[in-house]
Parts: structure tokens; C-alpha cells; sequence
């Protein structure tokens, strides 16, 4: 996995997520997930490039059941993206890396 994108967890999501000083965007997974294991790359793919600008981070739901509930994810990989630490965007299932790119630039 990219150095640039970190793992959060139920007691730092708050810290790391909601009071970022910079939009992030979480990629809710699970290690048994084949779509999961899909989307990895290509999100590590987008910290290489936008991580000077957003904040990139991964939170496996089955080590940190609290989290997901909060944000009603039902499915994974979920890829919920945040803005001066309100939800801006949500992304679930396997997508094209452009739609990704979409959602990132909006951030901006």
C-alpha cells in the first residue's frame, strides 16, 4: 500500500477524518473483499497524486465495526469522501478511476 495513504480506525477516525484541516476521502474495506482488494490500487494510485491536497485513508470495517455504522454503509469497498468534516460524497461498489477523479475534484 502507498505511504500516502494512511489507515484510520474507530479511535483516531474523529482526529484523522472529521478534523482534518484538508477534505479527505476514506475507502471503507475488508480484507476477505475482492472489490476491495480491486479498488486498493487504483485509490493508492490517486494519493500519488492528489495526496498534497487531500487526505487519503483506508478503514477496514471488520477491526473497526464502530465507524461504518455511523455512516450506514451496508456494502464494500464505500468510498466516502469529506469537506471541512461533513460527508461530501459517497462512492460504493467497484468504479472507473474517472468517477473517482470526479468526486476528488469537487473536493477541491
Amino acid at each position: 500500500m502507498a505511504d500516502n495513504v494512511m489507515d484510520v480506525e474507530d479511535s483516531n477516525f474523529d482526529a484523522e477524518i472529521i478534523k482534518a484541516d484538508q477534505p479527505a476521502m476514506v475507502d471503507f474495506w475488508a480484507p476477505w473483499c475482492g472489490p476491495c482488494k480491486a479498488i486498493g490500487p487504483v485509490v493508492a494510485e490517486l494519493a500519488g497524486t492528489y495526496g498534497d491536497q487531500i487526505k487519503f485513508a483506508k478503514c477496514n470495517v471488520d477491526d473497526n465495526p464502530v465507524t461504518p455504522g455511523k455512516f450506514g454503509i451496508k456494502a464494500i469497498p464505500t468510498l466516502i469522501f469529506f469537506k471541512d468534516g461533513k460527508v461530501a460524497d459517497q462512492i460504493t461498489g467497484m468504479v472507473a478511476k474517472s468517477r473517482l477523479e470526479e468526486a476528488i475534484k469537487s473536493l477541491l
